[in-house]
This record gives C-alpha cells, structure tokens and sequence, in this order.
C-alpha cells in the first residue's frame, strides 16, 4: 500500500520522507510537516563541512574464518554462473557511550538518518535523484585508503575494481531503462574522497542519467519499486543473487541497505542505507560488507569490511 501512498502524495505535489527496508516489505512515509512528533531526523547536503571529533567505535568483528567461509560459498555460486557480482555484508557488535541521536549529531556525511531509537547510517551513496524530468543514479563501486600512497592510481588499475564497477553501471543502466528512456553513462569512474573517521577513503563512482515522462511526480511509488532493491548492494543478476544473499548472510538485513529519501514536491533525492548502526539489546551493531567477484581477495575482502565499520 506505501508504494500506492506515494504516487498519490506525489500527485498531490505533498513533501514527504520516504524509508524503505533491504526486501520492501516495510516502507515509513512521513510528510515533512509531520517530522517533528515522529521522532525522526534527516539531513542532506552536498558540501557540508567537516567537523572532526574524537569518537571511535570498538568493534568485535567476525572471525576470519567464519568470513571465509561465506566468502568461499559466494565463490562456488559464481562458479556454477548463479550470480557474477553479489554484495557480501555482515553484522558486527560494537561498544559506544553516545547514543543514536549523538551519533547522529556528531556524523560527517552527505546523507543522514536517525529513525527513531532504532537505527542511525550516514551514507555517501546517492541511490536516485529526479529533478526537471531526468533521472540519475550513481553507482559506488570500489574503496581504499586515501593515505595510502598513489591511492587513486592503484584503485583506478586495479582489474578486479574494474570489473566490479562495471559489471554494476550495467546493472544500474538496466534497472534504469525499466523507468526511463535515453539511459546513458553521464560520467564513468570517478573519484570522491570520503570521512571516515580517523582516515578518509577513496571511493570510485559512476553517473548514469535518463529521461522520465512529464507525470513521473504520481509515479514515484512506482519508480521506487521497479529500482529497489539497490544494485549496488544486492549484485547482477539481481534476482538470483538476492536468492543467494539470503541463503549465505545468515541474518537479517532489515533496514541497511534500504534508501531513505526525500520528495519536496518538486524533486527527489535519496541515498542508499550504508554507514549503518542499529541498536540492539546490549549495545549497538554495524552492518557492512563489498561486492566479491571471481577475482577477490578473501583478505582483502575481510579488511575492507572492518573499514566500512566508522563514525565519520
């Protein structure tokens, strides 16, 4: 029914804040004139400026084994051609004294979310942007540390990173097509560096654009729909690869890797749901993970998702 809301909130030209979970099945939508009592808070900013602070966030990741194990299943699917890019995460426990709302508070990033007292992310991946008729995505595929020396020229002729992001900007490419006509690569592979805490990181993107008709406002439930969930966490071919998601990640994705967005009444921005803390019983959980492709290091693989685990 949520998808139906939004076409017909759109259609009403009425702002609101959509939030979507990984698998579709539970949407919130909250007009913006409404924010204030549901306890929620947003923002998003392109250039915002960085304020540092000194928190850190003690984690207790899962056992190289245990990850190898995944890994090496993720593997033997690619091999038998079920899946070519599948998008690996796990679940791990972290300490912290600050609460959602001061992790929220504290956060650098493009895109920020608190949903109640139950989860914050803080994510430098746009999922969509509609404005003057023309969609646009912008697939993220591939990180490194920027201090490391010659960061950009090492992620940039790294085979493996680019078979990854290419295999996505056609995935992406695709899924746009369904909503879109003249889909087309704005931008191929470009470079933004992100915080990450006590570091930054480089992290390679693409732009990818196409043309929408003039009454996609009472569509957008539709668009939503026919996108999600996103390819840059799930992997090609989409609907397998979710199959072996579920079979492989052994928990619950819940809301990480949903998009949270906004409709103005004019234009949409959104942003997948990466950077993500969720508290549970005890304490807090981070949710991470990276693409595995047929030429991924399982080491490399296993640091990069300690990596992701930060309070920018």
């Amino acid at each position: 029914m949520s998808f139906e809301l939004l076409n017909s909130l759109g259609k009403q030209r009425k702002p609101f804040l959509f939030i979507c979970d990984y698998k579709l099945q539970k949407i919130e939508v909250i007009l913006l004139d409404e924010l204030e009592k549901a306890d929620v808070e947003f923002k998003i900013k392109k250039n915002y400026a960085v304020k540092k602070h000194p928190h850190t966030l003690n984690s207790t990741p899962i056992s190289f084994s245990s990850y190898k194990n995944k890994f090496n299943k993720v593997i033997e699917k690619i091999k038998s051609g079920e899946t070519y890019i599948l998008n690996l995460t796990q679940t791990t426990p972290i300490d912290s004294e600050l609460s959602l709302s001061e992790m929220y508070k504290l956060a650098n990033a493009e895109y920020k979310l608190r949903f109640k007292d139950e989860f914050v992310c803080f994510s430098p991946e746009t999922f969509i942007k509609i404005k003057d008729n023309t969609i646009h995505t912008f697939p993220m595929k591939g990180t490194i540390n920027a201090a490391k020396e010659n960061a950009k020229e090492i992620i940039l002729a790294d085979e493996k990173e680019l078979a990854e992001h290419i295999m996505i900007v056609d995935l992406l490419r695709n899924d746009l097509s369904i909503v879109a006509k003249n889909v087309k690569v704005e931008k191929f592979r470009y470079i933004s560096e992100v915080n990450a805490g006590d570091k930054n990181l480089l992290q390679v993107s693409s732009h990818i654009s196409g043309t929408l008709e003039n009454d996609w406002h009472e569509k957008i439930g539709d668009i939503l729909k026919s996108l999600l969930p996103a390819g840059s966490i799930t992997g090609a071919p989409k609907r397998s690869t979710v199959k072996i998601i579920e079979e492989i990640e052994s928990y619950e994705r819940g809301f990480f890797s949903g998009v949270f967005g906004v409709y103005d009444g004019e234009t949409v921005d959104s942003a997948v749901m990466i950077r993500f803390i969720e508290k549970n019983k005890i304490n807090f959980s981070y949710k991470s993970g990276g693409g595995i492709t047929l030429d991924s290091n399982v080491t490399s693989e296993y640091n990069e998702l300690q990596d992701k685990i930060y309070l920018p």
